[in-house]
């Protein structure tokens, strides 16, 4: 088969060994891949897949079933089904094997191709704003990188949850998406001070970062009492310095969390977060609450120049990759 290869940070789409579903595992023919900030770090050298996992780029796609692993049935899954699925690597290419249980049904009314951009967003926001952070209809939601891809889907969710929504953005164009996405305040981090803004609307009840140590003080300052904040990137840096006498103050919360590097199974495991998609965001999806923002899609050979423009910052929502048809 052919798949993305990374060789001293470029990128080339060559011919690889094939792939075969193990135990519970399914064979999918790739239609598209999403593109990832954790792709480019891995691209780097700097984010290794976890152990067992491909060491092909690539944490989401979209396609159909190809083949089952020996020890599945067809009683949920079936060839030639169209499906995305959550990868702990190994999508940039034209197939790949993934747990059965990782698995979800293409949404109806979604192009096959932009389902891609769908399971690493759902599943990052889902566990970290619901299963982590507990957000409750009424609440706000404070998401830095709001018209990231997984700024522009969480918007949504939480609006289908019936919470308020703040973004950080920087330009004028991505707050304008972000406010037709359902944001109620939309902060520029350019030329505003997102703690003050937070502050006069009461301060946030969950702050969802991609920053890391260089928010991490305004983080705090920024929340509501009982407020918690959820870490999801270390954009900003690794090391912060925390004061827990303001933390204290507030009765606040601070969670660090990762997707990829999580077991298949367990209360916490990628199978109950996919569950949970599949039971609370698809139906969401289904009556229109929410839908995949795609900001821009290439073919898989020019896997380098999509990640030279997700590097830039230069695009709203999700960058995928088409594979097949």
């Amino acid at each position: 088969m052919l798949a993305i290869v990374a060789d001293s940070g470029r990128l080339s789409w060559q011919a690889v060994p094939d792939v075969t579903p193990g135990p519970g595992e399914v064979l999918l023919r790739v239609a598209a891949a999403g593109v990832n900030r954790a792709d480019l770090l891995q691209a780097a050298g700097h984010y290794p897949p976890p152990p067992g996992a491909s060491d092909i780029i690539g944490l989401e796609v979209s396609g159909v079933i190809e083949a089952l692993g020996a020890d599945l049935d067809d009683s949920q899954w079936s060839q030639g089904q169209p499906v995305c699925a959550l990868l702990a690597g190994g999508g940039y290419a034209e197939y790949v094997a993934v747990p059965a249980s990782q698995l979800l049904p293409a949404p109806e009314g979604i192009p096959l191709p932009y389902a891609a951009g769908l399971p690493e967003v759902a599943c990052t926001v889902w566990s970290n704003i619901v299963m982590t952070a507990g957000v409750q209809p009424g609440q706000l939601l404070l998401v830095h990188g709001g018209a990231s891809g997984i700024g522009t889907h969480a918007i949504q969710v939480a609006g289908a949850l019936g919470c308020r929504v703040a973004v950080t953005a920087g330009s004028a164009n991505k707050l304008e998406l972000c406010a037709e996405l359902g944001a109620e305040i939309t902060i520029d981090y350019h030329a505003d001070d997102f703690v003050e803004v937070l502050r006069e609307a009461g301060g946030a009840d969950v702050i969802l970062d991609i920053m890391g140590a260089a928010y991490l003080d305004r983080n705090i300052d920024a929340l509501a009492d009982d407020g918690r904040l959820v870490i999801i990137g270390m954009q900003g840096g690794v090391k912060g310095e925390l004061n827990i006498g303001k933390l204290l103050a507030k009765r606040g919360g601070v969670f660090a969390t990762a997707l990829r590097a999580r077991p298949v199974d367990g209360p916490a495991g990628k199978s109950a977060i996919v569950t949970q998609v599949r039971d609370n965001v698809w139906p969401m999806i289904a009556d229109g609450q929410v839908r995949p923002v795609i900001g821009a899609e290439f073919p898989i050979a020019e896997a380098q120049a999509a990640h030279e423009l997700l590097e830039s910052g230069d695009v709203s929502g999700k960058v995928i990759l088409r594979v097949g048809d």
